[in-house]
């Protein structure tokens, strides 16, 4: 007879029955991997809504990149004491290797770019055909539209601040006046 003390050499635990089921590991319930699925779905959709447009991050980029080459062609048009002007191309000068957009005025050797990083990026000065970047330190104030398909992206300067994005409700009151 099995006792419980030191030595004992008897299992302490009651023998199992012959024949009786133990219970079998048989993986997820229909409820639980539900529960997974709905929640990689959800995670999915928040991933999703917080990515950026392929687009605009390149209007983006773009209009970055012209805010800055419109700061140094008018530093350059300062310095050098020259008028310089900022002239889009527009679709009646459309030929394969014509420039994008041209800074007239400046020397030769201060050349600058002239196309845009994403070809299909199109660009309309706001009031006028051209954007006048100098000499004259104050200018009056200027603003243009970059598109790159569905996206549109307004640079504005108010003379005397460099170019930068101009925000919807500035443009707003700048279209109101």
């Amino acid at each position: 007879m099995p006792t419980s003390g030191p030595g004992s050499s008897g299992p302490l635990l009651p023998r199992r029955r012959r024949g009786a089921v133990r219970p079998a590991c048989r993986g997820f319930t229909l409820i639980e991997l539900l529960t997974v699925i709905a929640i990689i779905a959800l995670a999915a959709g928040v991933v999703t809504l917080a990515l950026r447009d392929g687009d605009a991050a390149k209007l983006d980029e773009e209009g970055v990149r012209l805010a800055a080459l419109l700061e140094m062609a008018r530093t350059e048009a300062r310095v050098a004491g020259v008028p310089v002007r900022f002239v889009p191309q527009t679709d009646a000068d459309a030929e394969p290797d014509a420039p994008d957009f041209r800074f007239v005025g400046l020397p030769a050797s201060r050349a600058l770019p002239a196309r845009w990083l994403d070809p299909r990026t199109q660009v309309q000065v706001l009031g006028g055909p051209a954007l006048v970047l100098g000499p004259d330190a104050i200018l009056p104030p200027q603003r243009l539209l970059l598109r790159l398909g569905d996206q549109r992206l307004e640079l504005a300067s108010d003379g005397l601040s460099p170019f930068a994005v101009a925000e919807p409700a500035a443009a707003g009151e700048a279209a109101a006046r």
